[in-house]
């Protein structure tokens, strides 16, 4: 078979839109790759690819690579968020972006679901059938838009712009990808930070309704320790369960102004509505500090509406931002052959607040999804040295620091961090954004003076709708 020709790609000056508003300067550009790799006759697809340009005329030669989480976020719409809290690295190096193939910009693989329903909030059966409608739509074929396909991608993209290495910055999924990368390309990688990691040998899913629940537990627990949150709220944890049995059996129908147009609007809340709501607001400290008074509020006023509009703006955010049916084909190929050898019991999950609604959800799309491809080696232990970072939130409710302490086991030159109460994700926390430019400045983690990270702390509980006391 005669070898496929070198990807080009060719960047034009373009403007990048920043969250916040406004545009920034950078270069963009589209690559043509096989959809099948193995294939080169295959059809092909585009990926997004933007460099958002050094401040320095003479930038360093290794540029930092943003992959991001999900699976199914795109890196455009992750940097466009975290953008300034890579500024400090801006001024020394290029920041490199791509989305990856089934996100964003790069043939995304999307499902369409019901106003009232997602991966979290409806049943298996009526989940199998999304799924399949969502499979006989897709513009791609879901088996070629797995990590072990994305990092071959990347690599295309390094060698079309002449970069001889990179430094990877994974969060969440992206750290399984920026791994595999590493395993693939370990010439190519200078430095990795891995954020809110998910290690080699890890089978996302069974676990994660035990994790969400004791991220839950914490909150309640640090509520019970601070004398005025104990005060205001001393039942707290009561009334979460007063709360989700009342919703179990009966949802309760709201109306309230929309979150985003300000216009009236009906809106049905079950049980599951307050699981998702509550799940996603414990993945970062600051919307945390709402749960014991959102749950007050609900409970003991049966003012649900706070409530709903948290649950209307993070299902808005979860179908802007995240390509299901991307995240269909990495989870069922990745981690679903695997589950069954988690030894996690449906007593366990039944116990958590999710339940196992979860993962029956998750089991039940899986069954009808194609399984893609999926590199030999791909879950075996990684071992390198390569200078490497992982940072973890002490509450994360996805990815808990012991996820790093077991990762970190994988890198003879690398280094824990653990912010305190933090949640899922760590790069904007307090001094980090100059902590992870020294650190890829100087590609040391063991150097890093991070006694900065002692001032970090959670944000302090909401007492009231306006403020956090007096």
């Amino acid at each position: 078979m005669t070898a496929p020709a070198p990807a080009t790609l060719e960047l034009r000056e373009c403007q990048f839109e920043q969250m916040l508003g406004g545009t920034a300067a950078a270069r963009c550009g589209r690559m043509r790759v096989p959809e099948n790799r193995d294939d080169p006759a295959s059809r092909t697809i585009e990926l997004r690819v933007t460099v958002i340009p050094s401040l320095r005329l003479q930038p360093e030669p290794d540029p930092l690579v943003v992959i991001s989480g999900g699976p199914g976020q795109s890196a455009t719409s992750f940097y466009a968020s975290i953008g300034p809290a890579l500024a400090a690295i801006r001024r020394e190096r290029d920041i490199l972006v791509v989305d990856q193939r089934g996100t964003g910009e790069s043939q995304r693989l999307d499902c369409e679901f019901d106003n009232d329903a997602d991966i979290v909030t409806t049943d298996p059966a009526h989940l199998r059938e999304l799924g399949a409608a969502c499979l006989a739509k897709l513009p791609g074929d879901p088996r070629f838009y797995t990590t072990s396909v994305a990092v071959r991608d990347l690599d295309d993209v390094r060698a079309a712009l002449g970069y001889e290495q990179l430094n990877l910055y994974g969060v969440s999924y992206g750290t399984r990808v920026a791994q595999h990368y590493l395993r693939r390309y370990p010439q190519r990688v200078r430095t990795l930070t891995l954020d809110g990691v998910v290690p080699v040998d890890l089978a996302l899913g069974p676990d994660i309704a035990l994790r969400a629940q004791a991220a839950l537990d914490a909150i309640f627990d640090r509520c019970a320790a601070e004398q005025q949150c104990e005060k205001a709220f001393p039942r707290v944890r009561e009334q979460f369960r007063a709360l989700h049995a009342t919703l179990d059996v009966k949802p309760a129908s709201v109306r309230l102004p929309d979150p985003v147009n300000a216009q009236m609007i009906d809106s049905t809340f079950g049980n599951l509505h307050l699981n998702a709501a509550v799940r996603m607001l414990t993945y970062s400290d600051e919307t945390a500090s709402l749960l014991p008074l959102l749950i007050h509020e609900a409970q003991s006023g049966k003012r649900l509406e706070a409530f709903v509009a948290q649950y209307l703006m993070i299902e808005r955010m979860m179908e802007l931002q995240f390509a299901y049916g991307m995240h269909f084909a990495v989870v069922c190929s990745e981690d679903a052959p695997r589950w069954d050898g988690a030894n996690i019991s449906s007593d366990e999950l039944a116990a958590t607040y999710l339940g196992t609604n979860f993962m029956q959800g998750m089991r039940a799309v899986c069954d009808i999804w194609p399984r893609g491809v999926v590199d030999a080696g791909f879950n075996a232990p990684l071992r390198s040295d390569v200078p490497t970072l992982i940072l973890s939130g002490g509450n994360d409710p996805v990815t808990p620091a012991e996820y790093g302490a077991r990762a970190i086991e994988s890198y003879a030159r690398g280094r824990h961090l653990v912010l305190d109460g933090q949640g899922h994700g760590q790069l904007a926390t307090g001094c980090m954004p100059r902590l992870l430019s020294t650190f890829i400045r100087n590609a040391d983690a063991a150097g890093l003076d991070t006694t900065c990270l002692k001032g970090v702390k959670p944000a302090p509980f909401m007492l009231s709708p306006v403020a956090t006391g007096p």
